[in-house]
């Protein structure tokens, strides 16, 4: 079966300490959810964890991530988990990001 998808539009990330980021989600089904972020350049979305694990791919641009207390470079065509429960964050400095995120969470 083939479905339209009903993007919602790309809109500011609606949480306190995030900047210059941008979304739009491309699919909720139950226990999961994908979304493509746009970062703009000096964007910024604040440290915090998730009870779930989620995939980042990194589909243009490049930009910067920190896991717990390590910190990476992470450009086109990488990829990062996000373990559960840990501390995380993803951040440009003078350059643009677009991301793509998979969150796996129990419904």
């Amino acid at each position: 079966m083939i479905e339209s998808i009903k993007r919602s539009g790309w809109d500011p990330i609606p949480r306190d300490g995030v900047v210059g980021v941008t979304g739009n989600v491309l699919l909720i089904r139950e226990g999961l959810l994908i979304a493509h972020l746009k970062f703009e350049e000096h964007a910024t979305i604040d440290e915090h964890s998730a009870p779930y694990e989620i995939d980042v791919i990194c589909l243009a641009g490049r930009g910067h991530m920190s896991i717990g207390n390590q910190r990476f470079e992470f450009k086109q065509d990488e990829r990062a988990v996000w373990p559960r429960g840990i501390d995380h964050r993803l951040w440009t400095e003078d350059t643009t990001m677009e991301t793509l995120m998979v969150e796996r969470y129990e419904s």
